[in-house]
């Protein structure tokens, strides 16, 4: 599950406000163990997502580097050629979201 959760610091584009809700979802996720909560628990589930976006937005925001960005496009196409040396594919194609 949490396997989803991609880099979000110093890249190029940085990351949006997506990018970071869907880190806080997967991370929600796991530490619950619940894909989708309850009806009873989808407030709490929800609290806890906006609560989590809201500390990342700020830890990236405060963070600082003098390293150069990473491009989002090319990692994919690094992390592509790494699972293709690594897995292979047998035929299948498979798609990384960016």
């Amino acid at each position: 599950m949490c396997r989803n959760i991609k880099p979000l610091f110093n890249y190029n584009p940085p990351a949006t406000d997506a990018d970071i809700r869907a880190a806080s979802l997967q991370f929600v996720r796991k530490v619950s163990s619940m894909n989708r909560p309850s009806g009873e628990n989808e407030a709490a589930f929800e609290q806890a997502v906006a609560d989590i976006s809201t500390a990342v937005t700020e830890l990236l925001n405060s963070l600082t580097t003098t390293a150069k960005p990473r491009n989002r496009a090319e990692e994919v196409i690094k992390a592509k050629a790494q699972a293709e040396k690594r897995f292979g594919t047998g035929g299948r194609v498979y798609q990384v979201k960016n």
